[in-house]
């Protein structure tokens, strides 16, 4: 039986993990030239969100190919 407590703690590790890499990765692009005047908060919180969406969606990707490279010995 799988311990969901060792499980959660890694999902959590690597969400957070991707979404710093994400955040650093955004960081490299020049938005000054999008952004509308007097429009820096919203533009700081559409990066923010931008940040998480794009972070989960890869560890979500990572998560379920490590599930599976688990699985896969079950198939023999």
């Amino acid at each position: 039986m799988p311990d969901y407590g060792q499980l959660a703690l890694i999902s959590m590790i690597v969400h957070l993990a991707f979404i710093i890499v994400t955040w650093w990765a955004l960081q490299a692009l020049n938005i000054d030239k999008w952004i509308k005047a007097g429009k820096v908060i919203q533009a700081r919180v559409l990066l923010i969100l931008l940040t998480i969406a794009i972070g989960s969606i890869v560890s979500n990707f990572f998560l379920d190919y490590l599930l599976w490279s688990q699985q896969l010995p079950t198939l023999f």
